[in-house]
């Protein structure tokens, strides 16, 4: 059986008490939709047993069933340790896809609807002095295409790019005690140029005059920050001199304490929350020091021009479909693709769990940051992807590994944006909308082609090498050329200095008889690892050389299902010499 994730599973705010509800719950179709009205909430059926995280339609669950079940409900006993009597009982959910309502003892707790974001609720007043019964019921539409769905195919068996849905818990559901008066997430925003990173944070419950916190950051094991602050409102805002807390002047220039996927460099942070002399609250957290930025058409990293070698990874694993078998597992795709000589991935229609995003922080790994997008377009796609893509910004906006956000990809919920002002508008409305959320960070408005404003101008080409070293040779070849017969900028809109990428090219098949698919496909094809590393040299060089671009992002890490296109199997097994494709990528610094 897979190890179910123990990690603390909100790695940028990290309290030591918590308690992790993973592993076996009971479980039931709920077909006839007869659950409501015969109160499951309060007497469930005793029907088969699933393991939670993973979805039913994974393997690793024990049910291993991709047929439509739209309506599933979930159970489980659990009990609060008696150590946390008098706190807050907080229940956390990782994601749950797409609809959920969840009850304590019989008692609805928290509606949530959104499959790629987390949601929590106070359980205290639910809650009996020994065991309690948690009940999730979830609403999952197999053949709604309005809904941020991504990958996630809307018919029983996956086919061409899209694969097996995910339905219901699919990340890790955990308990937290907290005081009465607690620390709210942490928003961190380093400024690199004046030293400086501000802090953003809200204080939960009751402040009186007493009401203090305390951060210490440290770099290193060297204490660079050491400040009480008393706390008058709820919300509070305060910058740190960074640069200038340095005892060895040497640090403080360049990687010495910069993060880049070269040097990630991380500054570590212990909050305590104090009332009265008395730590009432006490959570850990980090930081990067790094900027992103777009200067005179250059994409930078920390002020110098920085070239990105993407490889398009869709965080689907064989037993797991969208959960990892472990965190080991999310860990090891980052060190392949390094050990490859890419520098960063495109998440390609996926919130990815936020342990990926810890390893990249900490192992040096950019991130493009995509939303899992709709199929289709209407008024209740806009409501429901605009709602969900604004919780998946701010849960992940600590993070330094992103640099780039993705609300839209390739014209998907938005078919006729190149020609139709309204979905024109829907494009420049998440543009602007993550913007108001997040200034600091590029955002790609429509990833691939028929952009409306984007400060990246993401071209996805899975043309020949020598067509794509033609089309690239200069700015305006690259984006009156139409690989996928698309514009590149819709209607009404045109590239105006944003740097030029190829975001998707290559996407080789080789099929390695690893799963039998007797469907597998890809772009092109190769009959061996030789054959694979000189396909992808030839098309990978003419991107290097290609005066016009300023990066590049493969397709893709690994094969998924029937597309068989990755330089990894499913299984993640290499399909050629790492170290060759290594080489290749390290011919231009």
């Amino acid at each position: 059986m897979a190890n179910l994730q123990t990690e603390y599973p909100r790695p940028q705010f990290q309290r030591k008490q918590w308690l992790n509800l993973n592993g076996e719950w009971n479980f039931a179709f709920d077909d006839e939709q007869v659950g409501l009205t015969e109160k499951w909430y309060q007497a469930f059926p005793n029907n088969r047993t699933i393991q939670v995280p993973f979805a039913y339609q994974a393997s690793n669950s024990g049910i291993g069933d991709p047929s439509f079940h739209d309506v599933v409900w979930y159970h489980r006993v659990f009990s609060v340790p008696e150590e946390w009597d008098g706190q807050e009982i907080i229940l956390h959910f990782g994601a749950v896809d797409y609809r959920a309502w969840v009850y304590v003892n019989g008692q609805q707790v928290v509606y949530h609807q959104g499959g790629n974001v987390p949601f929590a609720a106070a359980i205290t007043p639910f809650l009996k002095e020994k065991e309690n019964d948690l009940v999730v019921r979830v609403e999952d539409p197999s053949e709604d295409t309005t809904i941020p769905r991504g990958k996630q195919y809307w018919h029983e068996q996956s086919a061409s790019i899209f694969y097996t849905r995910t339905t219901g818990i699919w990340q890790t559901v955990w308990l937290e005690p907290v005081a009465e008066t607690s620390i709210g997430q942490v928003r961190w925003t380093p400024d690199i140029d004046t030293g400086v990173v501000e802090l953003e944070t809200e204080i939960a419950g009751d402040i009186s005059e007493e009401t203090e916190l305390l951060v210490d950051i440290t770099f290193k094991g060297e204490s660079i920050v050491s400040e009480r602050i008393r706390v008058f409102y709820s919300h509070l805002k305060r910058s740190f001199d960074i640069r200038g807390r340095f005892t060895d002047r040497s640090n403080i220039h360049g990687p010495g304490w910069y993060w880049s996927p070269e040097h990630p460099n991380l500054f570590d942070v212990t909050f305590r929350l104090i009332h009265g002399g008395e730590i009432i609250d006490q959570a850990d957290s980090y930081f990067g020091m790094r900027k992103v930025s777009v200067e005179d058409g250059t994409f930078m990293l920390n002020n110098k021009p920085y070239y990105q070698k993407l490889v398009l990874d869709q965080g689907y694993f064989p037993g797991g479909l969208l959960t990892a078998e472990s965190d080991d597992a999310l860990k090891q795709d980052i060190l392949l693709a390094k050990e490859m000589g890419f520098n960063g991935a495109r998440k390609h229609q996926k919130v990815e769990d936020p342990r990926y995003l810890y390893w990249a922080d900490r192992l040096g790994f950019l991130v493009w940051g995509e939303m899992a997008n709709c199929s289709e377009y209407s008024e209740a796609a806009v409501e429901r992807i605009s709602a969900e893509w604004a919780e998946a910004v701010r849960r992940d906006y600590n993070h330094p590994c992103i640099v780039a956000w993705v609300p839209l990809n390739e014209s998907w919920g938005i078919s006729r944006v190149a020609r139709e002002t309204q979905q024109q508008h829907h494009s420049l409305a998440m543009y602007y909308m993550t913007k108001s959320l997040d200034p600091t960070r590029p955002v790609v408005s429509n990833e691939g082609w028929e952009h409306t404003i984007s400060d990246i101008c993401g071209i996805h080409n899975y043309r020949s090498a020598e067509e794509m070293a033609a089309a690239y040779q200069t700015v305006e070849t690259a984006v009156t050329t139409e690989p996928a017969q698309r514009p590149i900028y819709a209607r009404g809109f045109s590239h105006s200095g944003a740097p030029i990428l190829v975001t998707e090219y290559g996407g080789i098949a080789y099929d390695v008889k690893e799963t039998n698919q007797p469907d597998g496909w890809g772009y092109s094809a190769v009959q061996s690892g030789e054959e694979l590393i000189d396909q992808y040299r030839h098309m990978t060089e003419a991107l290097l050389h290609a005066p016009a671009l300023q990066g590049f992002c493969y397709t893709q890490l690994t094969d998924v299902e029937q597309e068989i296109n990755g330089l990894l199997t499913y299984h993640r097994k290499p399909k050629c010499d790492l170290e060759a494709i290594r080489r290749i990528n390290q011919s231009k610094h």
